[in-house]
């Protein structure tokens, strides 16, 4: 319980580091018979802040937890 609680704070504290996450990909813009016409599109996912904070909350409840009743 304590190493998830230490994933779920380092995730947290990543979210405020990188509020914005970008990712390309293809897509198909035209097909006509044989011919394909791709392109690269980037899209951009934002992180809400309340999502980092609450990940830092739990981590720390979880971190607390298994200090409290001494679990591996």
């Amino acid at each position: 319980m304590k190493i998830f609680g230490i994933i779920l704070i380092v995730i947290g504290i990543l979210a405020f580091v990188v509020p914005v996450v970008s990712f390309t990909h293809e897509e198909k813009v035209l097909e006509v018979g044989p011919i394909k016409v791709m392109a690269d599109k980037e899209e951009s996912l934002p992180i809400p802040s309340l999502l980092g904070v609450s990940a830092i909350a739990v981590g720390a409840a979880m971190v607390v937890a298994s200090v409290i009743t001494k679990t591996p």
